[in-house]
């Protein structure tokens, strides 16, 4: 993540101070680093952080460079910092930690080197412990602007005895300058920033009460309370915080805590590029994600107030009552939360074409693109769940209606795909319908079992499927033209089961998008049939089959196209009136 996040102090003496900070490095460190390396040098050496340019150089001195250091550091001087203001000593190089999987350096010391970031890092730490403050002085605030980055802070306090009100002020800042990648890490900023003050108060704790218990300072207090406050307070303001927390490896911590809580924060989101609209699967999948979501809330409202006012039950009623679930909310369901197989018995449409044979699979497919009701007949669940999940693929996600295994039958407005046990007697006018395609599946007898040719069969060679229907299909008939394409890709042997499947997702697009305009000129613009039909002609589409199939997929658009051109898309006799 590009940010620095920093730890701040407000001091009683010199105000609001930055002790400790931590930043993110993409480039390695140039070649003499450290060693004395020029101005030219370092200003090559900068890279963009965040927006921000930044040079890559870490100073690093000994203790004997530290007056050319304090020269030419942005940070303030030595002579305006007190205990209470510095936490790394003079000529101390600071903490570097390396990922080597991003080739990322998180360096951490008091003050950014580089004078920009300083201004930008000291005008947070400024704001954070004075202006934007949440009520109660403690916890976390939002702040900031594009030109001086965005803000996370959460301000709190740390014991001290000899301090004023026993405690002292101090803030943990995130700056960035990416406003909405902030705004979406604030739950995981703030759950982290939390579990690192805890630690920090919890150490100041035990020092607090280890000195309150040696020497209580509240008396002594009392006893001086007209000695003037300055002279009082003149030898003990400032207190550095390793010495609050009791803690010599207080530095080396937080540069740990500072630098996971950057990588972890930047791991945890990710952009993804939309290249174009989403399609309409997409929108309807989202659109029945929200109404299953709207469905299992009310219910769970409707069952916490049924058990407020329900009586007690005898023993055994708590079966009967499970009975009373509603039966549409199967239907929602859909194969989406099937549970997993151990077996997947039909492998693609390559497949089940292989399995079926060429004839009685076009008959499928075809009622399968026409909408008309698809029921499968067998013992094997996962069988008939199989089938459906590979003939689902066919059809546009609003046009899938699924009850995968059932022992009654359903009408066909509650679905088009329907799995039946073999008992399930099947009404003789669906039978003789042609809007039904059965497929039954038997065991098959040892002279029947024949090798099907293609790879993992074993769990097959023991059915047979027989497919029937009111209306066959002819050989001869032209059928749809997304069919015929749909056979073409199944029959080249050239291309593979994925190639194939992007295929599909290609011609199921590009019908859609003739759906779309023929719903906008029939339903919208409320166009004659003389243009409709010129239309269809216009579009490859003025077959039956085809105009069949278009008036199905139609069904399948989602609520938010089909509102979306309602409301801005008006007919010009609409207009008129």
């Amino acid at each position: 993540m590009n940010a620095i996040v920093a730890l701040c102090h407000f001091c009683e003496l010199h105000g609001p101070r930055t002790l400790f900070c931590t930043e993110v490095l993409h480039a390695p460190l140039p070649k003499g680093a450290g060693n004395g390396d020029s101005p030219g040098q370092g200003e090559q050496a900068e890279e963009e952080e965040g927006g921000i340019q930044m040079s890559s150089r870490i100073r690093t001195h000994s203790p004997a460079e530290g007056a050319s250091a304090e020269s030419s550091s942005p940070g303030p001087k030595k002579s305006d910092m007190c205990e209470g203001c510095r936490s790394l000593a003079a000529g101390h190089p600071g903490y570097i930690s390396h990922d080597k999987e991003t080739s990322i350096k998180y360096v951490s010391h008091q003050h950014p080197n580089h004078p920009q970031l300083f201004s930008i890092v000291r005008q947070a730490c400024v704001r954070s412990l004075s202006c934007e403050v949440c009520p109660g002085r403690e916890g976390p605030i939002f702040f900031g602007d594009e030109q001086h980055g965005f803000v996370f802070s959460h301000t709190f306090f740390i014991k001290d005895s000899l301090a004023r009100g026993f405690q002292r002020w101090y803030s943990i800042i995130a700056i960035m300058m990416d406003r909405i990648y902030l705004i979406n890490s604030w739950p995981f900023l703030l759950g982290k920033i939390r579990g690192i003050i805890d630690e920090l108060q919890g150490k100041a704790l035990k020092v607090f009460e280890a000195e309150q218990f040696g020497c209580p300072q509240r008396a002594q207090r009392m006893n001086t309370a007209f000695t003037p406050f300055l002279h009082q307070r003149n030898g003990n303001a400032a207190r550095s915080l390793t010495s609050l927390t009791s803690d010599d490896n207080l530095w080396a911590c937080l540069h740990t805590s500072f630098a996971w809580l950057l990588k972890a924060c930047g791991s945890r989101l990710t952009e993804k590029l939309l290249e174009g609209a989403p399609t309409e699967d997409t929108l309807v999948q989202m659109e029945k994600l929200a109404d299953l979501e709207e469905e299992s809330e009310s219910w769970d409202n409707s069952e916490a107030e049924e058990e407020e006012k329900a009586p007690v039950l005898p023993e055994g009623a708590e079966g009967q009552e499970l009975t009373k679930c509603p039966t549409d909310f199967s239907l929602h369901l859909d194969c989406g939360n099937w549970q997993p197989r151990k077996l997947s018995v039909f492998k693609s449409l390559r497949h089940m074409r292989q399995v079926l044979g060429a004839p009685s699979f076009r008959m499928l497919a075809w009622h399968v693109l026409m909408g008309n009701q698809v029921i499968w007949k067998s013992r094997d669940a996962d069988l008939v769940q199989s089938a459906f999940e590979i003939l689902r693929t066919m059809l546009p996600v609003g046009c899938v209606r699924i009850i995968p295994y059932s022992n009654q039958y359903e009408e066909a407005y509650r679905c088009n795909f329907l799995g039946l046990s073999p008992h399930v007697q099947i009404p003789s006018h669906v039978l003789s319908s042609e809007f039904a395609v059965v497929v039954e599946v038997h065991t098959a007898t040892r002279s029947s079992l024949h090798p099907v040719g293609c790879e993992d069969d074993q769990s097959l060679s023991k059915y047979e499927f027989v497919v029937t229907s009111g209306s066959p299909v002819a050989a001869d008939r032209v059928g749809p033209t997304i069919l015929n394409k749909m056979e073409a890709a199944l029959t080249n042997q050239n291309l593979s089961v994925d190639v194939v499947d992007q295929c599909l997702v290609c011609l199921k697009e590009e019908w859609m998008n003739k759906v779309k305009v023929l719903f906008k000129f029939t339903k919208v613009d409320s166009r004659p049939k003389e243009d409709t039909q010129k239309l269809l002609s216009i579009l490859g589409a003025s077959e039956e089959d085809n105009v069949k199939l278009l008036k199905f997929w139609m069904t399948g658009l989602s609520k938010t196209y089909k509102s979306h051109l309602m409301s801005t898309v008006r007919s010009p006799t609409a207009s008129a009136s």
